[in-house]
Formats: C-alpha cells, structure tokens, sequence
C-alpha cells in the first residue's frame, strides 16, 4: 500500500478545517461537578470541526476507506496526524500513533461455484451475490467442499438457557444450515426477550459450526430477523473480506443465502420452511438431515497486510490513579471501493462512521487543551476493520497499552445522525454497569431523556466496538442519539432512520451532505464528554452489575 507522508496531512486537515463553515450557536449546557476547566473545554467543542472531519474522511479522495485499502491507510495517517498535532502521546508500536494489525484479505473470485444437489436428484446452481454470498475462513486460495447438508436451526448452544441445537450430533464435515437471529421470546430471563444476545450474531454462528467440526455454515436471510436487506448482506460481503491472523478452526465455506432458496431447498426436500422454523423455536428441536449435498468449488484471492489501529494517551493529573484510563473509541473503517461494481463504487461511510470519528477527534482536541487534566488518564483509539466483524477492536482490547483492568470504561462512537438537535439518547448497555447512576445524573443535566433501545432485536450491544472490549471485562457501551429531535415528532426521527437504513445503510450512498446540521452531533460529544471527565476522575471503580455476562472476565482481569 502507498505510505502517506504525515506532512501532506497536516496540511490536507488544515485545509479540511479552512473549508469549515462558521461555527453555529452552542447549547448553553452546565454541570456543576465538572471543574471550570472541564466545563471551559466541553463548551469548545465546536460542530463545525466535527464537519470538517466528516467531509474529509467520507471524501472521494479516501475511497471508503477500506481495510487493506489505501484510503484506510489515508484515514489512519489523517487521524494520526491530528492526534499528533493535540500534542497527545503516543500508544501504538514503537512510540508511534500506529498499532499494526496483522490481517489476511480474501475475495471470492466469481469463477467460484455452490451447488446444492439432491440425493437422486438434479443440481441446483447458486448464483454468486443474487442466490448466495460466502467466503473462506480458512484464507485457502481454492477449496472443494462435497457434503452433506444438516439444518440445525439457530445453530446455537447457551447451556445457561438450557438451549442446545447441536444435541450432541456428529456434524464434522458437514454443511450446516442455519437460522439468523435467536429463539423469540417474551422473558427476559431467557435470551433477554427481545434484545438480541450474542448468540443470535451471524458472526457467533459461524464460530460455533467450526468448533462443532462443519466445514461450512449458510445462514438463512430473512430482513425481519437479520434487520436488514439483501442489499446489505451484498454489499458487505461483495469486495474483500478481512481477518486477524490467527489459529483455531476455520470454515470453508461461510455465507449466506436468500430466503427463497431456503424455501425452495425446503420444498424439494418435501419439508416447509415456515413449519421447520417453527420447530427450531423448541427446546427439543433436534437437527434435521437434508436430502441434499453441497458441492463447491471455491476460488479466493488471498493476501496478507497490515492494517492500523490508532491509538493516543492523554495522561492523567493523579500520581497513583493515572496509570488507570478512561477509553473513547470509533472505527474508521467502512467498506472501500468495489472495482467491479458499475456506477458509484466507493462506499463513502459518511454516517457510519465518519461521524463517530469526527466526534473522537473532537474530543481529544478538547481534552488536550484543557487547563487541567482529569485524575485518570484518557485513550483515545481509532480502529480498524469494524465492518468487517469488529477486528480491529478485537485485536486493540487484547494487546492495550496497559492491562484491559486498567480501563475504567470504554465510551464507543458509531453512528451519530447529524439531523438537529437531540432530545433524548440511547445508552444501551449503560444500565449493565456501575457507572449507570452517572449516565442518569448527567442525562437530566442536559435535559435529555434516556431512551430504550429503539430495535433491540437487532442486537446493536454485539455489533460496535464497544462489545469487543466488553468481552475482555471493561465496562463498555456506545451513545447514539434517539428517535427525538426538538423541532420534530417522533415519527420523523423514526422515518428517516427507516429510510437511511432501508437506501443508505452499507451503499455508496452514504455520503456527506452539507444539509446535515451537526448541532447535535456536538451536544452528543459535549455529552460524551462530561461522562467521560467523570469516569476519569471519580474516585470508585466502575464495574459490571453483579451476574452481567462480562462480570466474570473483568473479575479474572480481562482475560476471556
């Protein structure tokens, strides 16, 4: 990849900020347990220079900013360079911004082929991106698979629910058939009722199948369970795939495939789909052979590359405390350029998450220049590969800059909606911490309304980057504004999130529009910002609520 001069920009960002347009009127927000200094630093907070970063970061010249991309590697050195020019420390490799993270690339080539063949019967061809998408795990540049075909409904096994859909079944070598999402249920003792866990995660799913010995796994897509379109499922699974390097069992083959060849393998099979699914909802399914073989031939370009985590220390005023920190995270990444795509194939990522970055950068320009520093030290921490199933982050909490027990909490920023100013806020995953009362306290002081998670059965905990550091034990959750904006019924904010994530969401569409009003999206790092004053500076510890799922891995520190 071409190595970007740090030079160049510096001076592409100062160019970046002279396009800003002229700094909009400020909420007038107080909170009288910050010290004047702090209170000074998040009133500068300016929406204008979060602007600024969106329109540079989600620019053509940045190409989607792709893993193993150039324009990825762009937006790495972009933030670096403004990370550098805060005067923050250094937390990556070697006394640098940069973490290297190492990675494999692998893009199914369209000579590839998946057949699902009867038993006595004819083939039935899939057509790569319109009938199914998958790549190789096993980062192999061919592949044969000639299988047989077991449906093991949600493909789950969470034996504190007493749910096992394997039932001790031989499946090595096999291809597993699978349903997205999780049993539905009303009690929120069993899967948390309509808030996705975990298990419900394609991602979960196809881990799982390897450690049970498959060869491969084909998720089921339906839009109501997935909670998005095909389109999506295309458009991120269509260019290159990423992954850590690293051991442990790999599938051949992991895709999916449309509803409606679920439903026409189901009817040559003399079963119904809708009566299959059904069964899948009891604890007593069992997995059910197919009459089916899965050939495939599968053809990958493989490459090995580096890509960047960006990480910067502020440190801390206590002698004692600031060998602990309080961490703000945000990708980077979106999905770079698809070559082959005709039209418009750069994959901008102007919402997702372009904004999230221009709030972090945001942020450490404040707290750099703060008067004074809170008594815990601050991360701040750019990271790769979100898209491509939380990567970066996963490999960021695994290898820190000091021990995972260490950081107090991880404050994540994915996805902020520049439409005006916000009434209320989503938090989820707040209330599973100690620091709870905080969020609570703070919420009212800038006279917003905490709001539950407006689509729980999409699972968002265990789709940000907040949810990898999660996993090693830090207390960890993203803020998003809710479905409320002054000026607005709630219907409106409701309709354009319908529409952003039915035409934009994972499109080249997503794009930067100087319409956008990033009033807001300050009011939300002013927000972020008090919170994370406060972590960094209270006296106690901040933790899981006793029996939370990540209590275990924070009370054995950070290990998994």
């Amino acid at each position: 990849m071409i190595r970007w001069n740090r030079a160049l920009i510096v001076a592409l960002l100062a160019a970046a900020a002279c396009m800003a347009q002229p700094a909009a009127s400020q909420q007038s927000v107080t909170d009288a347990s910050l010290p004047p200094s702090a209170k000074a630093a998040m009133k500068a907070i300016d929406p204008q220079h979060i602007r600024a970063h969106v329109r540079f970061l989600s620019s053509d010249l940045l190409e989607g900013r792709g893993t193993g991309q150039r324009g990825g590697d762009l937006a790495a050195e972009y933030i670096a360079s403004q990370f550098e020019s805060y005067g923050l420390q250094p937390a990556g490799d070697g006394g640098t911004f940069l973490q290297k993270v190492p990675m494999v690339g692998v893009t199914t080539k369209p000579e590839s082929r998946v057949s699902f063949v009867q038993t006595g019967g004819k083939a039935m061809d899939l057509r790569l991106y319109d009938d199914i998408v998958f790549n190789d795990q096993s980062q192999s540049a061919t592949d044969t698979i000639d299988a047989p075909v077991v449906f093991v409904g949600y493909g789950i096994k969470a034996p504190e629910y007493k749910w096992d859909d394997y039932k001790g079944a031989n499946l090595a070598g096999k291809v597993l058939l699978m349903l997205v999402n999780e049993p539905p249920s009303e009690d929120a003792n069993f899967f948390k009722s309509k808030a996705l866990t975990y298990y419900g995660r394609w991602t979960y799913k196809y881990e799982e199948a390897a450690r049970q010995g498959a060869v491969a796994a084909i998720l089921i897509h339906k839009t109501e369970m997935a909670s998005y379109g095909w389109d999506v499922v295309r458009s991120s699974w269509g260019g290159e795939t990423s992954y850590l390097k690293s051991a442990g069992p790999k599938l051949k083959l992991a895709g999916w495939i449309q509803l409606a060849i679920a439903q026409q393998l189901a009817s040559a099979a003399g079963k119904d789909l809708d009566t299959l699914m059904k069964d899948a909802q009891s604890r007593d399914f069992k997995p059910v052979e197919l009459p089916f073989t899965v050939k495939a031939n599968i053809a990958s370009a493989v490459r090995s590359f580096e890509s960047q985590n960006v990480v910067a220390m502020l440190s801390g005023s206590d002698a004692e405390l600031k060998r602990e920190a309080v961490a703000y995270s945000a990708h980077y990444d979106h999905l770079g350029i698809h070559p082959d795509q005709p039209g418009d194939n750069i994959y901008n990522g102007a919402v997702d998450n372009a904004t999230g970055c221009g709030v972090l950068l945001e942020l450490a320009r404040v707290y750099s220049g703060a008067a004074e520093r809170p008594r815990r030290s601050v991360l701040f921490s750019a990271v790769t590969a979100e898209e491509q199933g939380l990567l970066g982050s996963d490999y960021l909490a695994k290898h820190l800059p000091i021990p995972a027990s260490q950081v107090s909490l991880d404050l994540n920023l994915d996805a902020l909606a520049p439409m005006g100013i916000p009434q209320e806020v989503e938090v989820s995953g707040a209330e599973r911490t100690t620091f709870y009362p905080v969020v609570e306290s703070t919420a009212r002081d800038f006279h917003l309304e905490i709001a539950p998670d407006s689509n729980p059965g999409a699972g968002h905990y265990y789709r940000s980057d907040h949810f990898s550091f999660a996993r090693v034990g830090i207390p960890s959750f993203s803020m998003n504004e809710g479905m409320k904006f002054e000026g607005h019924p709630r219907e409106w904010a409701m309709q354009q999130a319908k529409d952003f994530n039915a035409k934009h969401y994972h499109q080249p569409s997503d794009q930067f529009n100087p319409a956008w009003d990033f009033r807001g999206v300050a009011d939300m790092a002013r927000f972020g910002f008090d919170l994370g004053w406060k972590a960094a500076s209270q006296s106690a510890e901040i933790g899981w609520q006793k029996g939370d799922e990540f209590e275990p891995a924070r009370k054995s520190g950070g290990s998994k």
